[in-house]
């Protein structure tokens, strides 16, 4: 999918902001909160370049990291950290230091950090829940959605086999887009038909 704005970048990577803009034209963009899920650094379909490119050119007082940041599932069946994995982890950090509150709220994807509610590493707290109070006062309960999900909490096995499944489409996603591009049609993204509530 070509994504020809920071907002269309924004919605393919499930990040959305609470409130307007607040900058200058040509000058990182900042905003109050932004919300990040579903990463999956780890994970070969990860597109961790497009989260470092709107990580670098936009900003924000707080940050939540809402759950499969980290891609445990896929790093337990085999090793894959590129260096640009490690450079959208590196870009929090640095974010964190720089004064931008992190929270990390664990997914099923990363569920080993749930033994670490409580604690920060390098800036970022990680927590179980989270309340975020938007700019017009309103309340939001702020959760991974892997609670709610029947068969990640009684059927382990088979959310580990849709697992399976969801990256045999993301590499076939992968194949599928080579040839496109090779004539001039469209991102295509395979997988979104699966992701979608019925």
């Amino acid at each position: 999918m070509p994504l020809e704005s920071p907002s269309a970048l924004a919605v393919a990577l499930g990040v959305s902001s609470d409130d307007d803009l607040y900058t200058e034209p040509d000058a990182e963009r900042r905003f109050r909160t932004v919300f990040i899920s579903d990463v999956h650094l780890g994970a070969r379909g990860c597109q961790a370049d497009r989260l470092l490119d709107f990580l670098k050119h936009h900003d924000a007082d707080t940050i939540y990291l809402v759950g499969d940041i980290v891609d445990g599932w896929a790093l337990r069946s085999g090793w894959y950290w590129p260096q640009h994995h490690n450079d959208v982890v590196q870009k929090l950090l640095r974010k964190a230091r720089k004064g931008a509150r992190i929270i990390y709220i664990p997914g099923n994807h990363d569920e080993f950090l749930r033994n670490y509610y409580g604690t920060h590493f390098g800036g970022i707290e990680v927590i179980e829940q989270a309340v975020h109070e938007a700019a017009d006062g309103q309340r939001y309960l702020v959760i991974h959605g892997d609670i709610f999900d029947l068969v990640v909490q009684n059927a382990r096995w088979l959310a580990h086999l849709g697992d399976k499944a969801y990256d045999l489409a993301i590499q076939m996603n992968r194949l599928v887009n080579a040839f496109r591009k090779l004539f001039g049609v469209p991102y295509w993204y395979a997988a979104a038909p699966a992701r979608m509530p019925s």
